[in-house]
Protein backbone atom coordinates (compact mmCIF):
# COMPACT_ATOMS: atom_id res chain seq x y z
CA UNK A 1 0.00 0.00 0.00
CA UNK A 2 1.40 3.39 -1.00
CA UNK A 3 1.98 6.25 1.39
CA UNK A 4 -0.83 8.28 -0.23
CA UNK A 5 -3.27 5.39 0.19
CA UNK A 6 -2.34 4.98 3.83
CA UNK A 7 -2.85 8.69 4.44
CA UNK A 8 -6.25 8.60 2.74
CA UNK A 9 -7.22 5.62 4.87
CA UNK A 10 -6.04 7.38 8.00
CA UNK A 11 -8.01 10.49 7.07
CA UNK A 12 -11.16 8.48 6.34
CA UNK A 13 -10.85 6.70 9.68
CA UNK A 14 -10.34 9.97 11.54
CA UNK A 15 -13.37 11.53 9.84
CA UNK A 16 -15.48 8.53 10.80
CA UNK A 17 -14.34 8.45 14.43
CA UNK A 18 -14.10 12.21 14.96
CA UNK A 19 -16.60 13.98 12.67
CA UNK A 20 -16.04 17.18 14.63
CA UNK A 21 -12.54 17.43 13.16
CA UNK A 22 -13.90 17.33 9.62
CA UNK A 23 -16.52 19.97 10.26
CA UNK A 24 -14.07 22.12 12.18
CA UNK A 25 -11.50 21.96 9.39
CA UNK A 26 -14.11 22.84 6.78
CA UNK A 27 -15.35 25.82 8.77
CA UNK A 28 -11.87 27.15 9.51
CA UNK A 29 -10.77 26.84 5.89
CA UNK A 30 -13.91 28.07 4.16
CA UNK A 31 -15.18 30.64 6.64
CA UNK A 32 -12.84 33.54 5.73
CA UNK A 33 -12.30 33.97 9.44
CA UNK A 34 -9.20 36.11 9.11
CA UNK A 35 -11.05 38.55 6.88
CA UNK A 36 -13.97 38.63 9.31
CA UNK A 37 -11.62 39.24 12.24
CA UNK A 38 -9.85 42.05 10.38
CA UNK A 39 -13.14 43.74 9.53
CA UNK A 40 -14.26 43.41 13.13
CA UNK A 41 -11.00 44.99 14.33
CA UNK A 42 -11.40 47.89 11.91
CA UNK A 43 -14.93 48.55 13.15
CA UNK A 44 -13.74 48.28 16.76
CA UNK A 45 -11.09 50.93 16.14
CA UNK A 46 -13.49 53.23 14.29
CA UNK A 47 -15.94 52.91 17.19
CA UNK A 48 -13.43 53.35 20.01
CA UNK A 49 -11.86 56.61 18.81
CA UNK A 50 -15.04 58.75 18.70
CA UNK A 51 -16.29 57.14 21.91
CA UNK A 52 -13.01 57.97 23.64
CA UNK A 53 -13.27 61.63 22.63
CA UNK A 54 -16.95 61.73 23.57
CA UNK A 55 -16.16 60.43 27.05
CA UNK A 56 -13.24 62.82 27.35
CA UNK A 57 -15.50 65.74 26.43
CA UNK A 58 -18.69 65.00 28.36
CA UNK A 59 -18.07 62.33 31.02
CA UNK A 60 -17.66 63.42 34.67
CA UNK A 61 -14.16 63.66 36.05
CA UNK A 62 -14.55 60.44 38.02
CA UNK A 63 -15.49 58.50 34.90
CA UNK A 64 -12.56 59.93 32.95
CA UNK A 65 -10.17 59.05 35.76
CA UNK A 66 -11.56 55.52 35.93
CA UNK A 67 -11.23 55.09 32.17
CA UNK A 68 -7.64 56.32 32.29
CA UNK A 69 -6.76 53.85 35.04
CA UNK A 70 -8.47 51.01 33.19
CA UNK A 71 -6.63 51.72 29.95
CA UNK A 72 -3.37 51.86 31.90
CA UNK A 73 -4.20 48.49 33.46
CA UNK A 74 -5.10 46.96 30.10
CA UNK A 75 -1.99 48.10 28.23
CA UNK A 76 0.50 48.86 31.00
CA UNK A 77 0.97 52.37 29.64
CA UNK A 78 4.07 54.27 30.69
CA UNK A 79 6.08 57.23 29.44
CA UNK A 80 5.01 59.00 26.23
CA UNK A 81 1.95 56.82 25.55
CA UNK A 82 0.65 57.43 29.06
CA UNK A 83 1.24 61.16 28.57
CA UNK A 84 -0.82 61.10 25.36
CA UNK A 85 -3.66 59.37 27.21
CA UNK A 86 -3.44 61.97 29.98
CA UNK A 87 -3.75 64.75 27.42
CA UNK A 88 -6.91 63.24 25.96
CA UNK A 89 -8.65 62.34 29.24
CA UNK A 90 -7.18 65.05 31.46
CA UNK A 91 -9.54 67.69 32.80
CA UNK A 92 -7.59 70.71 31.56
CA UNK A 93 -8.66 70.46 27.95
CA UNK A 94 -12.15 69.09 28.43
CA UNK A 95 -13.90 72.45 27.90
CA UNK A 96 -12.21 73.04 24.58
CA UNK A 97 -12.78 69.46 23.53
CA UNK A 98 -16.45 69.76 24.49
CA UNK A 99 -16.84 72.82 22.28
CA UNK A 100 -15.07 71.09 19.41
CA UNK A 101 -17.05 67.87 19.71
CA UNK A 102 -20.52 69.23 20.34
CA UNK A 103 -23.67 67.30 21.21
CA UNK A 104 -24.42 66.55 17.58
CA UNK A 105 -20.94 65.15 17.12
CA UNK A 106 -21.40 62.87 20.12
CA UNK A 107 -24.71 61.57 18.80
CA UNK A 108 -23.17 60.90 15.39
CA UNK A 109 -20.27 59.13 17.09
CA UNK A 110 -22.62 56.92 19.10
CA UNK A 111 -24.68 56.01 16.06
CA UNK A 112 -21.64 55.26 13.93
CA UNK A 113 -20.13 53.22 16.77
CA UNK A 114 -22.97 50.72 16.45
CA UNK A 115 -21.21 49.53 13.30
CA UNK A 116 -18.93 47.65 15.69
CA UNK A 117 -21.98 46.02 17.27
CA UNK A 118 -23.29 45.04 13.84
CA UNK A 119 -19.93 43.56 12.88
CA UNK A 120 -19.80 41.54 16.10
CA UNK A 121 -23.36 40.34 15.52
CA UNK A 122 -22.41 39.19 12.03
CA UNK A 123 -19.41 37.26 13.42
CA UNK A 124 -21.74 35.44 15.83
CA UNK A 125 -24.29 34.74 13.10
CA UNK A 126 -21.68 33.35 10.74
CA UNK A 127 -20.30 31.14 13.48
CA UNK A 128 -23.74 29.55 13.86
CA UNK A 129 -24.75 29.70 10.20
CA UNK A 130 -27.69 31.99 10.91
CA UNK A 131 -29.15 34.75 8.72
CA UNK A 132 -29.02 38.33 9.82
CA UNK A 133 -31.63 39.35 12.36
CA UNK A 134 -34.08 42.04 11.32
CA UNK A 135 -33.11 45.61 12.09
CA UNK A 136 -36.25 46.16 14.18
CA UNK A 137 -35.26 43.27 16.43
CA UNK A 138 -31.51 43.86 16.52
CA UNK A 139 -31.12 47.65 16.64
CA UNK A 140 -31.66 48.10 20.38
CA UNK A 141 -29.38 45.13 21.04
CA UNK A 142 -26.53 46.85 19.19
CA UNK A 143 -26.82 49.93 21.42
CA UNK A 144 -27.20 47.96 24.66
CA UNK A 145 -24.17 45.79 23.85
CA UNK A 146 -22.03 48.81 23.04
CA UNK A 147 -22.93 50.60 26.28
CA UNK A 148 -22.33 47.42 28.29
CA UNK A 149 -18.91 47.04 26.65
CA UNK A 150 -18.00 50.58 27.75
CA UNK A 151 -18.93 49.65 31.33
CA UNK A 152 -16.78 46.51 31.13
CA UNK A 153 -13.82 48.56 29.94
CA UNK A 154 -14.31 51.03 32.80
CA UNK A 155 -14.13 48.16 35.31
CA UNK A 156 -10.89 46.70 33.96
CA UNK A 157 -8.56 48.39 36.47
CA UNK A 158 -10.15 47.02 39.66
CA UNK A 159 -10.95 43.70 38.00
CA UNK A 160 -7.41 43.03 36.78
CA UNK A 161 -6.03 44.03 40.17
CA UNK A 162 -8.28 41.50 41.89
CA UNK A 163 -10.03 44.41 43.67
CA UNK A 164 -6.83 45.07 45.57
CA UNK A 165 -5.86 41.44 46.17
CA UNK A 166 -3.44 41.17 43.24
CA UNK A 167 -3.09 39.00 40.14
CA UNK A 168 -3.76 35.73 41.96
CA UNK A 169 -7.41 36.84 42.16
CA UNK A 170 -7.41 39.22 39.21
CA UNK A 171 -6.58 36.63 36.55
CA UNK A 172 -9.33 34.10 37.46
CA UNK A 173 -11.78 36.97 38.01
CA UNK A 174 -10.93 38.36 34.57
CA UNK A 175 -11.46 34.93 33.02
CA UNK A 176 -14.83 34.43 34.73
CA UNK A 177 -16.09 37.90 33.84
CA UNK A 178 -14.87 37.50 30.25
CA UNK A 179 -16.72 34.19 29.97
CA UNK A 180 -19.92 35.86 31.14
CA UNK A 181 -19.41 38.81 28.80
CA UNK A 182 -18.88 36.64 25.71
CA UNK A 183 -21.75 34.33 26.68
CA UNK A 184 -24.10 37.27 27.03
CA UNK A 185 -22.69 38.91 23.89
CA UNK A 186 -23.50 35.93 21.71
CA UNK A 187 -26.96 35.41 23.21
CA UNK A 188 -27.88 39.09 22.89
CA UNK A 189 -26.54 39.69 19.39
CA UNK A 190 -27.96 36.42 18.08
CA UNK A 191 -31.37 37.71 19.23
CA UNK A 192 -32.03 34.67 21.46
CA UNK A 193 -31.90 32.29 18.49
CA UNK A 194 -29.40 29.98 20.22
CA UNK A 195 -29.84 28.76 23.79
CA UNK A 196 -27.37 29.65 26.52
CA UNK A 197 -25.69 26.27 26.98
CA UNK A 198 -24.56 25.75 23.35
CA UNK A 199 -22.91 29.16 23.51
CA UNK A 200 -20.72 28.18 26.46
CA UNK A 201 -17.85 26.46 24.53
CA UNK A 202 -17.27 29.53 22.38
CA UNK A 203 -17.51 31.79 25.42
CA UNK A 204 -14.91 29.77 27.31
CA UNK A 205 -12.57 29.80 24.31
CA UNK A 206 -13.10 33.53 23.84
CA UNK A 207 -12.44 34.19 27.53
CA UNK A 208 -9.26 32.11 27.46
CA UNK A 209 -8.02 33.98 24.38
CA UNK A 210 -8.81 37.48 25.65
CA UNK A 211 -7.43 36.76 29.12
CA UNK A 212 -4.17 35.45 27.67
CA UNK A 213 -3.91 38.38 25.25
CA UNK A 214 -4.75 40.81 28.05
CA UNK A 215 -1.88 39.52 30.16
CA UNK A 216 0.45 39.58 27.16
CA UNK A 217 -0.55 43.15 26.30
CA UNK A 218 0.87 44.44 29.58
CA UNK A 219 4.26 43.01 28.62
CA UNK A 220 4.37 43.90 24.93
CA UNK A 221 2.23 46.98 24.36
CA UNK A 222 4.03 49.61 26.54
CA UNK A 223 7.31 49.29 24.66
CA UNK A 224 5.60 48.89 21.27
CA UNK A 225 3.43 51.97 21.78
CA UNK A 226 6.29 54.14 23.00
CA UNK A 227 8.57 53.05 20.12
CA UNK A 228 5.82 53.68 17.58
CA UNK A 229 5.07 57.06 19.08
CA UNK A 230 8.72 58.05 19.05
CA UNK A 231 9.35 56.94 15.47
CA UNK A 232 6.06 57.75 13.71
CA UNK A 233 4.10 59.98 16.06
CA UNK A 234 0.35 59.56 16.37
CA UNK A 235 0.26 57.43 13.23
CA UNK A 236 2.44 54.89 15.00
CA UNK A 237 -0.06 54.68 17.86
CA UNK A 238 -2.87 54.07 15.38
CA UNK A 239 -1.02 51.27 13.59
CA UNK A 240 0.05 49.59 16.83
CA UNK A 241 -3.43 49.67 18.35
CA UNK A 242 -5.02 48.46 15.13
CA UNK A 243 -2.57 45.55 14.96
CA UNK A 244 -3.44 44.56 18.52
CA UNK A 245 -7.17 44.79 17.77
CA UNK A 246 -6.73 42.54 14.73
CA UNK A 247 -5.15 39.87 16.93
CA UNK A 248 -7.88 40.13 19.58
CA UNK A 249 -10.79 40.23 17.13
CA UNK A 250 -9.29 37.42 15.07
CA UNK A 251 -9.00 35.30 18.21
CA UNK A 252 -12.64 35.99 19.11
CA UNK A 253 -13.79 35.13 15.59
CA UNK A 254 -11.99 31.80 15.71
CA UNK A 255 -13.19 31.12 19.27
CA UNK A 256 -16.88 31.67 18.47
CA UNK A 257 -16.66 29.57 15.30
CA UNK A 258 -14.82 26.70 16.97
CA UNK A 259 -17.21 26.84 19.91
CA UNK A 260 -20.23 26.65 17.61
CA UNK A 261 -18.81 23.60 15.83
CA UNK A 262 -17.95 21.86 19.09
CA UNK A 263 -21.46 22.50 20.46
CA UNK A 264 -23.11 21.02 17.35
CA UNK A 265 -20.93 17.94 16.91
CA UNK A 266 -20.36 14.82 19.03
CA UNK A 267 -19.73 14.45 21.86
CA UNK A 268 -20.71 17.90 23.18
CA UNK A 269 -23.96 18.09 21.22
CA UNK A 270 -25.46 15.48 23.57
CA UNK A 271 -24.83 17.77 26.53
CA UNK A 272 -25.67 21.01 24.75
CA UNK A 273 -28.86 19.56 23.31
CA UNK A 274 -28.18 20.69 19.77
CA UNK A 275 -27.05 19.03 16.58
CA UNK A 276 -27.57 22.25 14.66
CA UNK A 277 -28.81 25.76 15.35
CA UNK A 278 -31.98 25.60 17.40
CA UNK A 279 -35.33 25.09 15.76
CA UNK A 280 -36.48 28.60 16.56
CA UNK A 281 -33.60 30.12 14.57
CA UNK A 282 -35.99 31.69 12.08
CA UNK A 283 -38.16 33.28 14.73
CA UNK A 284 -36.05 35.50 16.97
CA UNK A 285 -37.61 37.00 20.03
CA UNK A 286 -38.02 40.73 20.29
Amino acid sequence: MSWASRMQGFRAGAETRFPVLTELTNRLVSGNLLDAGTRLAAQAFLASVPLLFALAAFAPTGVRDQLRESLRAMFGLTGPSDHELQQVLGGSGSDGLRETTGVVGVLVALVSATSFSRAMARVCERAWGLPRAGTRIAAWRWAVWLLALVVVVLLQAPLRGGFGAGLWLGVPALFLVSTGVWLWTQHLLLANRVRWLPLLPGSLLGAAATTALGLTARLYMPGALNRALGEYGSLGLVLTMLSWLIVVCGALTFAFTIGAVLAQEPPLNRYCGTGAPTADAGAPES
